[in-house]
């Protein structure tokens, strides 16, 4: 069967050697295709290739299947720190049982679930900042800690922590939290006392002196410019560096009373800039190097309004990919006027 690059799916074999129009070799027969091989032979400049296609049961339901598991999990977590944020508002401690419950089952299933950028996808929407933003931080601390080779229960404790960053925000005015202006000075160090805040509520609910730090230093910067302490990097608490860089991307890539939410792509430049100085390099090189894969084949709106494909990733600057749009390749390194604005789901 021949067909054209862009009809290629993940699992075609090729039916034949694969050259360039220069004579290259791509890619020899037999190869079976995945979206790396498919960006090779787009970069290329390959048109059509012989394939053949094996036959595929239809992927629809369980895709369905696995998104209604996967929302049905962030409900449960969104509704177990809300219950655990009430719970400390109240009696200044929560119940660890009852997060352990919600949590563990929940990272289960995200385990089988790899496209983290299809999960940020499905919680994006307006409810509650601060219950929508612990789950984010909980699941991106999780994927994280996994990426830089930590044991399953380091990593779930690592989750556990982020998931609990900002409990301490309960002692903090409701009116400072969702104030759509600019925080007055005396606000903002109100507001910066959510850190020793929630530092308190953990030491009083569990037996687990790295959460508490890691609620209490998740703003800390490692050249001293962050709080509550200002420490410095040998300072911070490793599983604080990790949810520091999913708290700023979660909060950058959500929408807020006070700002509007930013794309994935462009935060994820952010970051690296981060890295020099004030967020922990290795962290935040893992949290790019593993969430970028997952872009590829996302549909795109850019500032020109045109609708589009991310085809591959570009290796010249990872943060403007080659996209595809009305049949023409788009690459974003080159030309420098034009932005994906939005991502969707695939």
């Amino acid at each position: 069967m021949r067909v054209h690059v862009t009809d290629l799916k993940p699992g075609d074999y090729l039916d034949s050697d694969t050259f360039s129009t220069r004579g290259i070799h791509v890619l020899p027969k037999g190869t079976q295709l995945q979206r790396d091989e498919i960006s090779k032979l787009i970069l290329h400049g390959v048109d059509y290739v012989d394939i053949e296609r094996l036959m595929e049961k239809p992927a629809f339901p369980d895709r369905t299947s696995i998104i209604q598991k996967v929302t049905h999990h962030f409900d449960t977590m969104t509704v177990g720190f809300e219950s655990a944020y009430m719970d400390a508002l109240k009696t200044g401690s929560f119940n660890q049982s009852l997060v352990d419950d919600v949590l563990q089952p929940s990272l289960e299933t995200l385990d089988k679930h790899k496209d983290v950028v299809s999960l940020l996808l499905l919680l994006d929407h307006e409810d509650d900042y601060t219950y929508n933003h612990s789950l984010q931080v909980g699941m991106l601390s999780y994927y994280t800690a996994t990426w830089l080779g930590y044991t399953k229960q380091e990593c779930y404790e690592i989750s556990r922590a982020g998931y609990l960053i900002d409990i301490g925000k309960c002692r903090v005015p409701a009116a400072l939290l969702n104030k759509p202006g600019k925080l007055t000075m005396e606000e903002f160090e109100e507001v910066k006392k959510h850190t020793t805040y929630g530092y308190e509520i953990i030491r009083n609910s569990m037996d687990d002196n790295h959460t508490a730090l890691v609620a209490l230093q998740h703003h800390e910067r490692e050249d001293g410019s962050g709080y509550p302490g200002k420490l410095t990097k040998a300072e911070i608490h490793p599983y604080a560096q990790i949810a520091a860089v999913a708290d700023i991307y979660s909060a950058m890539t959500s929408p807020r009373v006070y700002q509007s939410k930013q794309e994935l792509i462009s935060v994820l430049r952010e970051l690296h800039t981060l890295s020099f100085g004030k967020l922990n390099a290795r962290t935040v090189q893992a949290f790019i190097q593993h969430l970028m894969p997952n872009f590829i084949g996302k549909r795109v709106l850019l500032n020109t309004g045109d609708m589009g494909t991310i085809i591959m990733n570009n290796p010249i600057d990872v943060f403007r990919p080659l996209v595809q749009s009305d049949g023409k390749f788009l690459d974003l390194s080159r030309d420098r006027s034009l932005m994906v604005v939005e991502i969707y789901m695939d």
